[in-house]
């Protein structure tokens, strides 16, 4: 059975998605962080067939929608982040997992791509099963990548090398990944959330989750130049 891996910051304000701002503040972002989340929660917890786990650094305790957001991975794994940079904490939280879970291929998610859904998180497992191929690597449309998908999970080791959050980070991601012997198959491209542009764009693929309606509340303040109350 394959985990699925979620990677995320608790959404403290100040700490997530600091792009957003401006124009949100950093509680609006936090908000809008929290709600991004939620979706991607929901969307793992929907996916028959996989084991849910998540990297997580900081508390939800310290953020917006702790209560929510702990209630909401009940019963599943929870790892504290490690490592230094997010390439070094990726690496590190693959190979929590392949201890925790020996054996077991994992697909890896951010926060950053609440429109994901059952149906597309089941096809990267799917793709990963495909003979022949030994990653599977979902390309972001700003050059970055929103998913990860590993039969072994120590193998991403080789992300250390990668520079992290730049318009070559998937094209290097695949680069490491094959120079380290892998075939790698690639998934959908995706838009992920940094600005709020991106917020914007994505609440409208996706208008019937949490994080469309918290982006829809959050705008009029936005566009007002108010704080979130």
């Amino acid at each position: 059975m394959t985990v699925l891996l979620v990677v995320a910051k608790a959404p403290v304000p100040g700490a997530v998605k600091t792009r957003l701002c401006p124009p949100a503040t950093p509680t609006q972002a936090a908000r809008v962080a929290a709600a991004a989340l939620r979706d991607t929660v929901d969307a793992v917890a929907a996916t028959e067939g996989v084991v849910p786990v998540l990297a997580l650094a900081g508390r939800f305790a310290d953020g917006e929608d702790g209560p929510g957001l702990a209630a909401a991975v009940t019963g599943w794994t929870v790892l504290a982040q490690r490592g230094d940079g997010l390439a070094d904490r990726l690496a590190y939280a693959h190979a929590d997992v392949a201890d925790a879970y020996p054996g077991r291929p994992v697909v890896q998610i951010g926060m950053d791509t609440p429109q994901v859904t059952p149906a597309r998180l089941a096809e990267a497992v799917h793709r990963l099963a495909v003979p022949g191929v030994d990653a599977v690597l979902g390309p972001a449309a700003d050059g970055g990548w929103w998913g990860l998908g590993l039969r072994d999970p120590r193998r991403a080791a080789a992300l250390r090398g990668v520079p992290m959050s730049t318009a070559d980070t998937c094209r290097l991601t695949w680069a490491a990944l094959v120079g380290d012997g892998l075939r790698v198959g690639a998934l959908p491209t995706l838009r992920d959330v940094d600005e709020w542009a991106d917020a914007l764009a994505v609440a409208r693929s996706a208008p019937g989750g949490r994080f469309a309606r918290t982006v829809a509340a959050v705008r009029p303040r936005v566009l007002a130049g108010g704080g979130a109350r």
